[in-house]
């Protein structure tokens, strides 16, 4: 194990006051994230298995016991680093994640991270992350031959996207004596930052063996006869003031606060007013009433409530990325409860997630549990929600504002839409694009309308539809209307490529227009970002489209980047083509206000204003650079 260049540091920079609410919102919408962080800091000489549930222990102990002071961390400008309670927690895993891989023989008493982690533990079973490929392999052999300060500073760097100072002042907070050296060794490994995120180090999605069955047989007498001791001597020493009762300090296992009650009782769900959407100056799920044929059903709402929080082992659960799966925190708001097909289907609302709970007609055997998060939704983002799925349809749910649904083929601009209601907020079923499998030739999108307009939503296979927009990053507009809808058709079907990632709502901008060489025609750049719930994993397609051909193809795409979006309305990509002439040409093409594009590394070429054309050969690799009317550089998208 590599020594730690960690000391204990009595002084901290000053920050914002973090309550203990403040910081467990943090950890709780950042948990997969913060786990990872502390995954890849500890050594990896404690063992996969060891690795999983220290971080798993360590993310849960970072909630100050008190209000505490933040300390100050510049870092990128986004919602999660901005966040005084996030940072604190980052700044206690990263702490005690070095800590735990100090030597115990540096001190009289080891302290608490150094020790096997008390809980979560998991009986019987040996958890670790799925196996990656030779690149993640090489990776963590890369970062076990670093010291603890300076694998902190490497994936700080590149999970967390801090800058060098950054993770300087990151490391100082948490305690390490050299900061500058650790940031040093760690420049010393390729930066990979992509592999960072996969399945490899992930901790959050394991997969489970067996521990050593022969040992775990030959211990369990002496393991029920230590337990029957224990047992014994605990009710020889428990008086009735002794505190561990029910009226005590701490409460047995079996006892409930009265919001915990609460949060169960089918009496106590909430429902909207029938007509406080007209009045309220709202337009989110809080507004909608509860419809169904079922809300009175109080043994189908307590149902749905206690598998909501506990769900057994036959329960299908499902959740989009970056949302909580926990039981509700106090009495829901429903939003309906009916039979719909061959199920009886509960929907809740806790302002944060959308719950979905569904069972069979005919009993209870099956039954499914779907969260979604919706935080903020309003608008367009609040005007559906998927009801039920069955042979490749779904249907779904309208708000209550809707006055009108119906069908339509995204890949096919020119074709008409077919009505489909809705009756008491329930659509007629339509063929669901996220379930079909082989080409795609097809990608039927909801089209719904209100006093205000029309808008697109497109089932990715998940709870909430995600809202179509098309136009300038800056200013996106609905795809109503025939050049909206031409606009996204050779690009309908690259949405399969973001199913099932918790998306928000997906822009298409077309970008550039390109004169193609040896007459070829007119060909369009396109680019596609698809937004999440959760704020990062936003992911973006740069896409081109030739005359004659009924798709576009994907140039380029990457993930986490702020091309093609509001904060930075500026992309550029390129793409190897051949021409009908039988000839190879670099095409390349940026937003409107690049300036300057040139190609490097294989093939040679530049051009002023946006728009590249350079005659090389199959195969041919480059790189591209370009100069923005600022002056500001900028990097092809990969």
């Amino acid at each position: 194990m590599q020594s730690q260049d960690v000391a204990p540091r009595t002084t901290r920079a000053s920050g914002p006051v973090v309550d203990v609410e403040q910081a467990e919102a943090a950890l709780v919408e950042h948990y997969p994230r913060l786990v990872r962080l502390a995954y890849l800091v500890l050594p990896p000489g404690l063992g996969r298995n060891r690795r999983v549930l220290t971080a798993h222990a360590l993310t849960q102990r970072a909630l100050p016991r008190g209000r505490a002071s933040a300390s100050v961390i510049p870092a990128q400008a986004t919602g999660r680093d901005g966040d005084p309670g996030y940072s604190f927690v980052r700044l206690q895993v990263v702490r005690t994640a070095l800590e735990a891989g100090l030597p115990l023989k540096r001190r009289a008493w080891p302290k608490r991270a150094q020790l096997p982690s008390l809980f979560p533990q998991v009986w019987g079973l040996r958890l670790f992350p799925r196996s990656g490929g030779a690149d993640e392999l090489a990776l963590d052999q890369h970062l076990s031959t670093l010291s603890g300060p300076a694998r902190a500073a490497y994936v700080l760097r590149g999970l967390e996207k801090l800058p060098e100072d950054g993770v300087r002042k990151v490391l100082d907070a948490a305690g390490v004596a050299d900061p500058a050296a650790a940031v040093r060794q760690a420049a010393g490994v390729p930066v990979q930052d992509a592999l960072l995120d996969s399945p490899e180090f992930d901790p959050c999605s394991l997969q489970a063996r067996p521990t050593d069955l022969m040992r775990r047989r030959q211990h369990t007498k002496a393991a029920l006869a230590a337990a029957a001791a224990v047992a014994v001597c605990g009710a020889l020493l428990a008086l009735p003031s002794g505190g561990w009762g029910p009226d005590g300090a701490a409460a047995p296992s079996y006892a409930q606060n009265p919001a915990a009650r609460a949060a169960l009782d089918p009496a106590k769900v909430t429902k909207a007013a029938a007509i406080a959407w007209k009045t309220s100056a709202r337009t989110d799920f809080s507004v909608w009433p509860a419809r169904g044929d079922l809300p009175g059903d109080k043994a189908l709402l307590r149902r749905a409530l206690a598998v909501w929080a506990r769900p057994g082992e036959s329960v299908q659960v499902s959740a989009t990325p970056g949302t909580p799966s926990g039981g509700p925190a106090g009495p829901p708001q429903l939003l309906y409860a009916g039979r719909v097909d061959a199920a009886r289907v509960v929907i809740f609302y806790d302002a944060l997630r959308i719950v979905r709970y569904a069972e069979p007609v005919s009993g209870t055997s099956g039954a499914a549990l779907d969260f979604a998060r919706v935080d903020a939704a309003a608008g367009a983002e609040a005007d559906a929600l998927v009801l039920d799925r069955a042979d490749g349809n779904v249907r779904y749910l309208t708000a209550p504002w809707v006055t009108g649904a119906a069908e339509r083929d995204l890949s096919k601009p020119s074709a008409g839409a077919m009505d489909l209601g809705p009756t008491g907020g329930v659509t007629a079923p339509l063929a669901s694009p996220a379930q079909q499998t082989g080409a795609c030739t097809s990608w039927n999108v909801l089209q719904l309308t209100d006093a205000s307009g029309t808008r697109l939503l497109t089932d990715l296979g998940e709870l909430a539809p995600a809202h179509l927009t098309v136009g300038r990053p800056a200013a996106p507009r609905e795809v109503s209307g025939a050049a909206a809808l031409r606009t996204w058709s050779p690009f309908a079907c690259s949405l399969a490529a973001v199913r099932s990632q918790g998306v928000r709502s997906v822009n298409a901008w077309g970008y550039a227009q390109q004169t193609l060489p040896d007459d070829s025609g007119d060909a369009a750049w396109v680019c596609t970002r698809a937004e999440t719930w959760r704020g990062g994993g936003a992911r973006v397609l740069a896409q081109f489209h030739t005359p004659g051909v009924a798709y576009g193809a994907v140039a380029a795409k990457a993930e986490d980047v702020a091309a093609c979006g509001a904060k930075d309305p500026h992309v550029l990509a390129g793409v190897l083509w051949k021409s009908a002439a039988g000839s190879w040409y670099l095409l390349a093409a940026g937003s409107a206000d690049t300036r300057s594009v040139r190609a490097t590394g294989g093939v040679e070429g530049s051009a002023q204003g946006n728009l590249l054309a350079v005659r090389t050969k199959q195969g041919a690799q480059a790189g591209l650079k370009g100069t923005l009317a600022d002056g500001r550089a900028i990097s092809g998208l990969r």
